[in-house]
């Protein structure tokens, strides 16, 4: 009778909307797969200190709806060099995790899942964040939720600038990319939308603003990514040369937490499922992603080499539709 596999899972980098659906999936699946689950807090750093705790069907009940991750997550530099990996390696094989670990988080939690891999300890990543910014995958666990999250706030501040006749910068998140902002203000009939994937001046932002406002228009929402920020000075500079009472509001992190929406549920659902399915068939060193909503794998590092092309006819359209 062949052993029975011990799988791990962690959850890495920034939380997403999503990450504890992902977390319930694997656990459940690796049942079905007659395997035993071990849950490692606070990320590669709580796999060095030997943070392990086990886990079942009833330690995954009712997390489905939850925001943040149960496991908890941590950056950990130490893990970032070969000793830190070796380490990493050992308290694999300490707690008997012969069946590998599903890693749930951001591209920089895929290459240490590579490093492990190469070292014997088979990884499979799952797409775990809200900027959507990893190349191989169409979308990534808590990128819905975000989105309506922004949007959400985005109204409401439209509301008092509305009142007020106001201009309000919006900086949402997305380091990286600008995929949050460019969703946002389409969604929002945003002004202008500012992202380091297009071209912009603050010149032509004021002269846009100043052109709308001889067509008797007298709020403006301008949306800016978090990657080019700046967002009180733009605010500033849009006041001075308009004359109009302008503020700048950052959304910050309230955009990571709540209750996943449904397409983030789903997502993670089936990825999760897919990750465990590879460990079972002793397969590592990949990613799950997103492919014309098929859930498909690739080689880590063939998956990040990957260019994901940024929402230029979104962008347009944006252009196109605020006046």
């Amino acid at each position: 009778m062949s052993e029975k596999k011990t799988i791990g899972v962690l959850t890495s980098g920034g939380d997403a909307p999503g990450m504890n659906a992902a977390i319930r999936a694997v656990v459940r699946a690796a049942i079905r797969e007659n395997m035993n689950v071990v849950g490692i807090m606070h990320g590669y750093n709580g796999l060095l200190n030997g943070e392990f705790k086990d886990l079942n069907e009833r330690s995954v009940s009712d997390i489905i709806g939850k925001g943040g991750t149960i496991l908890y997550t941590a950056r950990c530099l130490e893990f970032k060099k070969a000793e830190g990996v070796d380490k990493a390696v050992e308290k694999c094989k300490e707690k008997g995790l012969t069946g590998g670990i599903v890693v749930i988080g951001g591209d920089g939690s895929f290459r240490g899942a590579r490093d492990l891999s190469v070292k014997g300890i088979p990884c499979i990543g799952i797409p775990g964040t809200i900027d959507n910014d990893i190349n191989c995958t169409e979308y990534t666990i808590g990128y819905d939720t975000a989105l309506n999250t922004a949007v959400e706030l985005v109204d409401k501040i439209r509301d008092t600038a509305q009142s007020h006749d106001r201009c309000s910068v919006v900086e949402v998140m997305g380091r990286g990319a600008g995929y949050i902002a460019v969703n946002v203000g389409a969604a929002c009939g945003a002004v202008e939308v500012i992202t380091n994937e297009m071209p912009y001046s603050i010149d032509s932002v004021v002269e846009k603003i100043q052109a709308l406002q001889k067509t008797g228009k007298k709020h403006f929402i301008v949306v800016v990514s978090e990657g080019v920020g700046g967002s009180v000075q733009m605010a500033e500079q849009i006041e001075d040369r308009t004359d109009i009472e302008t503020r700048a509001t950052i959304l910050g992190h309230v955009q990571r937490g709540g209750a996943p929406s449904v397409r983030d549920r789903v997502i993670a659902s089936k990825m999760g499922k897919h990750a465990v399915k590879l460990l079972s068939q002793g397969i590592g060193n990949r990613v799950v992603s997103l492919k014309q909503d098929q859930v498909v794998d690739y080689d880590i590092l063939e998956g990040l080499d990957m260019k994901k092309p940024y929402e230029v006819e979104l962008h347009k359209l944006c252009e196109e539709l605020s006046f």
